[in-house]
């Protein structure tokens, strides 16, 4: 497949700027993801002759010239069905086929059938798809899981990582790194030459995460050195413009005392990167989105999840016959998990946290303190004291919060996430609290 990868908001940026300006879409991202109807140079010449400033005008000439994406409908609820059985009455709304190359679209075409999570969400996500796995493994549609994977190892070949979502502006960030348990769960259910088959693109995830530790600098891209020959991991974004999906909201946002945009736009993109998009995590102050620092903040998640990824490297070169290397990387993990064990645990306040690396503290308590346990880095001693913590402060009649700040933010109190109750959910069991564990399954 011949890969063309278009930029509407480059192609046409005076109509893309103005589309957003004028609020022609109640959504940003309904227009990026539009398809033309004809060629750039034609839009952009037709465009000149229209009143700029003429709402109307300008909404007639859009959709004179653009196929606009519809959102996709969920079905009705089928509320008397068992929940395993209503799982399964989705697939047939979700599942795409493979992608057929779009006349200049935003949509970077996938070469294998994958899963989308519906509404305005039009494309395949990167870290949704493994919680999406776990429900395809459950209705036995590994053939999915399979393609998804396929999916996933091509934008890898492509791109060098695995993009936020298979949209052009999304190309600048990845998401919080899943593919490591993808690749377990497979093997879990092909066998072991599932390391085989997907070690270089392994490698290529970890070599993206990792770009700038050889360059020894304090941050890099997404490496912040914190000893002399130790680095741990942030979110980052390569592109410092607004979200083309929240291109009015971001625009609109620094228009109203932000000190300094571009800086402003690559700590939002890199919030986005983790898939926390948004919450008091990030802020400097609770509830203003404008003081948004990300890129100052080595996140507790993500260092837990490379960790998984340095042990299933380790396991890949086992299986390959290559004990030395598999001891480097596992070195690697148990380095990682030391500066996760010392330096992103609370003492004073009982919990794993983000630190904060220029001021050197500790960031805001949120269900994110569970990667360590999830990922079984923590010792007992901090997982004890975690689960108090959580039990304390996190517990609430409907599952576990996210944060305990109410700031309006949707990573944040009252609101609980699906792949945050299922990560609390293993992490407590693979420490032993399995009455709390499924207590809150149930609630």
């Amino acid at each position: 497949m011949k890969l063309e990868i278009f930029y509407p908001e480059k192609a046409f940026p005076e109509l893309y700027a103005d589309v957003m300006r004028l609020h022609i879409f109640s959504d940003s991202k309904t227009f990026s993801d539009a398809s033309l109807l004809s060629a750039v140079d034609e839009i952009n010449s037709s465009y000149a002759s229209i009143d700029h400033a003429d709402p109307g005008q300008v909404t007639a000439f859009v959709r004179e010239w653009f196929r606009i994406p519809e959102l996709n409908r969920a079905p009705p609820a089928l509320e008397a069905l068992p929940i395993d059985h209503h799982i399964r009455s989705l697939w047939p709304h979700l599942i795409r086929p493979s992608d057929k190359p779009q006349y200049r679209s935003s949509l970077i075409p996938l070469p294998y059938p994958y899963v989308v999570p519906g509404g305005r969400f039009r494309e395949i996500y990167y870290w949704d798809s493994y919680f999406t796995m776990l429900g395809l493994q459950l209705s036995g549609r590994a053939d999915i899981i399979r393609d998804m994977i396929k999916n996933f190892g091509w934008q890898l070949d492509q791109f060098g990582h695995i993009p936020n979502g298979n949209r052009s502006y999304f190309l600048s960030r990845s998401q919080p790194p899943f593919f490591s348990l993808m690749i377990n769960l497979l093997a879990d259910i092909d066998g072991p030459e599932i390391y085989r088959e997907y070690f270089p693109h392994l490698l290529r995830e970890y070599s993206f995460w990792m770009d700038g530790e050889e360059h020894g600098s304090h941050t890099f891209r997404r490496v912040v050195k914190v000893n002399d020959d130790q680095f741990l991991n942030r979110y980052f974004d390569d592109s410092d413009t607004p979200r083309a999906e929240s291109y009015a909201e971001d625009v609109e946002l620094a228009g109203s005392g932000v000190a300094e945009a571009k800086a402003f736009y690559r700590h939002l993109k890199a919030a986005c990167e983790s898939g926390w998009d948004f919450s008091s995590r990030w802020l400097s102050i609770e509830k203003d989105l404008r003081s948004i620092a990300t890129l100052d903040i080595i996140p507790v998640d993500l260092n837990a999840l490379i960790y998984i990824l340095e042990r299933t490297i380790a396991r890949a070169y086992l299986i390959k016959g290559d004990d030395e290397m598999s001891l480097e990387f596992e070195m690697k993990a148990n380095k990682r998990a030391l500066l996760i064990q010392n330096l992103l645990w609370n003492e004073e306040d009982g919990y794993f946290s983000d630190l904060l690396f220029k001021e050197n503290k500790y960031g805001i308590p949120s269900l994110a303190m569970m990667y360590p346990l999830f990922a079984g880095i923590a010792t007992p001693d901090q997982a004890k004291q975690t689960i108090t913590f959580i039990t304390e402060h996190f517990l609430k009649p409907g599952g576990w919060v996210t944060s305990n700040q109410y700031t309006g933010q949707q990573w944040d109190a009252p609101n609980g996430w699906a792949p945050l109750q299922w990560i609390t959910y293993e992490g407590l069991k693979k420490y032993g609290a399995d009455t709390l564990a499924n207590e809150a399954a149930q609630r």
